[in-house]
């Protein structure tokens, strides 16, 4: 995020903040590696499957003053959906004119919002990532093993996740994760990015799938600080049944019209915006 003169920091999370696994089981490095193998072909038929349903996001960011009120904000709310044709796209449903003052949203924060917070570690990403156990914890009475997650190193305009994954030892897809995207950025000046926590639910009894998503705290930019708060909530999910690839952006209608487009919000997350 970019600031105004103020960039998106570092969120400091309700609950979060510096994690370290307790009551930590002792496994070999053998038993680790067969873990993160299966954990992360369930992640790869999560990934699949989800690319099968259909679901509302809404997506809110909020500027606070040192009392906690409100100054500014951004929303976007959206449908994921499937068009005649089954090709899967983002029908934005209510958009307002931002109000944000004191930070810009940048491509960078667009694209964490779409792929990193709601984090998943497939098969094919494994290779890209450095991955080191921490223990064994429960999260709401689930048992899961924790990992480290960071990128072994960072390639092209590509975002990647860096921080803390909780899987379930007995369905071993991720239930949580803590942490942040981060990555090269196509703008210069004071850009930074939120610590996030997003949760996952179980859904049809099979898949874990994001739910919930929180960031809470006070942003150090160049120009000064800035309190923010962000929200992302993933709701109805509904099975469709095809086998098709999300594009984000391009086929939004405006108002739901046919041929009427609504470009993105494209305005930089958490950079300060220029004086």
């Amino acid at each position: 995020m970019h600031g105004i003169a103020v960039q998106f920091g570092v969120f400091v999370l309700l609950g979060a903040g510096s994690l370290t696994a307790q009551n930590k089981q002792d496994l070999s490095q053998s038993q680790i590696d067969e873990i993160v193998q299966k954990f992360a072909g369930k992640e790869t038929q999560f990934a699949k499957a989800r690319e099968a349903y259909t679901y509302r996001q809404t997506a809110r960011i909020q500027e606070l003053d040192d009392s906690g009120a409100i100054m500014g904000r951004w929303e976007t709310i959206s449908d994921i959906v499937f068009s005649p044709e089954g090709k899967r796209t983002e029908h934005v449903v209510r958009s307002p004119v931002p109000s944000l003052k004191n930070i810009t949203l940048t491509p960078e924060d667009m694209e964490d919002m779409r792929s990193v917070q709601p984090f998943v570690l497939t098969t094919v990403d494994l290779p890209k990532y450095l991955i080191r156990y921490l223990g064994h914890q429960n999260v709401d009475e689930i048992g899961c093993y924790v990992f480290a997650v960071k990128p072994k190193k960072i390639e092209g305009t590509q975002r990647y996740f860096s921080g803390e994954v909780w899987v379930d030892d007995k369905d071993l897809q991720i239930v949580k994760s803590y942490g942040r995207g981060v990555g090269s950025v196509s703008r210069k000046g004071d850009n930074q990015f939120p610590k996030f926590e997003t949760y996952r639910e179980q859904i049809d009894g099979k898949y874990w799938f994001p739910t919930y998503t929180v960031a809470n705290d006070t942003l150090h930019f160049q120009s000064g600080d800035q309190r923010i708060r962000q929200t992302i909530r993933y709701e109805d999910y509904k099975q469709f049944g095809a086998e098709t690839k999300i594009i984000f952006g391009d086929e939004a209608k405006e108002d739901g019209k046919p041929g009427e487009s609504k470009a993105p919000s494209t305005a930089p997350l958490i950079a300060p915006k220029k004086p």
